[in-house]
């Protein structure tokens, strides 16, 4: 079964809106009752390439341990249950402790959850708790979580179908919580999701995945990113009346691609316009190719409030060095973010990019730059994963970054680009937390298969990687994990 199948069905009465915008309680019930069954967030198992050298540890029965001849690897993931609002608010309410668990400072601690908070940081052995409520994190790095800022859940997990790509409400609700779930497996706690809307769909995809989000309550914040094609000329007029239909349903922020307007400083005002108007932060596509269009979107954006974001700008990297120094100097100056996509453009552009955007240089003008995953198996990038630690990994290994940094781009940044409280290691921050089998940055960055995963200070997701090597003389005087065996050693 593909890892990001669910297995049974699931419905939750919960929704809440996200990022800050709103129409109606952040966390509370829907005033909308579920509408058709939802896909479970209960419980998905997979087996991937490749895992951590030696054994990962087994941390309940979402593991799963492949043993076979030669050399044999194994993972399974799991999601915890959410059937309903009382029992997140019972979970949010339970004491966790975290223990072990080593720090990017080099101390190993213990970490008290409680509340949806870090209660308190101590000595490894110092902060009691009740057994059952105990996660051993030894020999597991402990993070702030990932946030995804830039995914398709509408399309993703389209590439390997037959025929037209269905946009039903059911298929778009499926595929949005499908992709939601893969990706919280990977450590991203809250996900934007791009919804295109307009066309023959008309509303219909964004009501799906608004749906998806409130059946993920308690497991993962799903906020979404409404995406009309046109906003100018005759055709832009029924454009803009949907984007603003989208924004009262409960879409938290305004998108598009200027690049495919007719009009594309038309289709600027009218995106800000209504963002300010709503107080809805903005989150454009663009290539970014265009020195002139980038002057005239700073010089437009500079000092919206609650912010500009744009990406993934793979064409600043095609322009003179000094022209694209000049066009970050303008976006830092106006404060205007970067969602860049190193694992590769996504369908929205209409076309494919052979760069990712410099985000050297960018960094090095001041300008704010995040990293996404983009297309998820779509027409985008048949093959894309979805990882926040792959697009992490490409940024330490080609963009110029040293891991910290990398890592910073797809966790501390990425929640600020999206409006989300910080994240640390300390007490009184959100239990927002990764822990990935490793001790340090550029190792996890470079075989990051065990990992576990907190969302408001409980376990939501694992998975547990082991290889294990056939009996040989070279395993037995290395020491390694064999087959058969539960403990390296004669």
């Amino acid at each position: 079964m593909s890892d990001s199948q669910p297995q049974q069905p699931f419905q939750s009465p919960r929704s809440g809106r996200g990022e800050g915008g709103g129409h109606g309680p952040a966390h509370g019930p829907s005033q909308n009752p579920s509408r058709g069954p939802s896909p479970s967030p209960s419980r998905s198992r997979s087996h991937l390439p490749d895992h951590d050298h030696g054994r990962g540890h087994s941390l309940g029965p979402s593991s799963d341990h492949a043993h076979a001849h030669g050399t044999g690897t194994g993972t399974g993931t799991g999601t915890g249950h959410s059937p309903g609002p009382g029992h997140a608010a019972a979970a949010e309410a339970t004491t966790l402790l975290l223990a072990g668990a080593r720090l990017t400072d080099g101390r190993t601690v213990d970490v008290r959850l409680s509340g949806g908070r870090i209660q308190a940081v101590g000595t490894a052995g110092s902060l009691p708790a009740p057994a059952l409520s105990r996660v051993d994190l030894g020999g597991y790095l402990l993070l702030p979580a990932p946030a995804e800022p830039h995914a398709h859940g509408d399309t993703a997990l389209t590439a390997d179908g037959e025929g037209p790509v269905s946009y039903t409400p059911d298929e778009v609700q499926r595929r949005a919580t499908e992709a939601a779930l893969l990706q919280l497996g990977h450590g991203a706690t809250a996900v934007r999701s791009h919804v295109r809307i307009g066309d023959v769909h008309g509303l219909g995809p964004m009501e799906a995945v608004l749906q998806a989000r409130r059946s993920l309550r308690g497991l993962t914040d799903l906020t979404t990113v409404a995406v009309p094609r046109l906003l100018t000329g005759v055709a832009g007029a029924d454009g803009l009346a949907m984007l603003r239909d989208a924004v009262k349903m409960g879409a938290s922020v305004i998108g598009g691609c200027p690049d495919l307007d007719p009009d594309p400083t038309g289709f600027l005002e009218a995106v800000l316009g209504l963002a300010d108007e709503h107080g809805c932060p903005v989150d454009l596509h663009t290539d970014g190719d265009d020195p002139g269009r980038l002057a005239r979107l700073a010089a437009m954006a500079g000092g919206l409030r609650p912010g500009v974001s744009i990406g993934p700008c793979g064409g600043l990297s095609r322009l003179p060095l000094d022209v694209a120094a000049r066009a970050a100097d303008q976006l830092a100056a106006a404060g205007v973010r970067v969602t860049c996509l190193p694992q590769g453009d996504c369908a929205a552009l209409e076309r494919r990019g052979l760069r990712t955007a410099p985000v050297r240089l960018l960094r090095a003008a001041g300008v704010r730059v995040t990293a996404g995953s983009g297309a998820l198996r779509d027409a985008g990038n048949p093959v894309g994963r979805g990882d926040p630690l792959e697009a992490a990994y490409l940024l330490a290994s080609q963009g110029g970054l040293r891991p910290g940094e990398a890592y910073e781009s797809v966790s501390t940044a990425a929640r600020e680009a999206m409006g989300l409280p910080e994240v640390r290691v300390e007490a009184g921050f959100p239990a927002e937390l990764l822990a990935v089998r490793g001790d340090r940055i550029a190792g996890v960055l470079s075989l990051a298969y065990s990992r576990i995963v907190i969302h408001r200070g409980r376990v939501v997701a694992r998975t547990s990687a082991v290889r294990e090597y056939c009996d040989s003389a070279v395993a037995v005087a290395l020491d390694l994990p064999r087959q058969g065996r539960t403990e390296p050693g004669p």
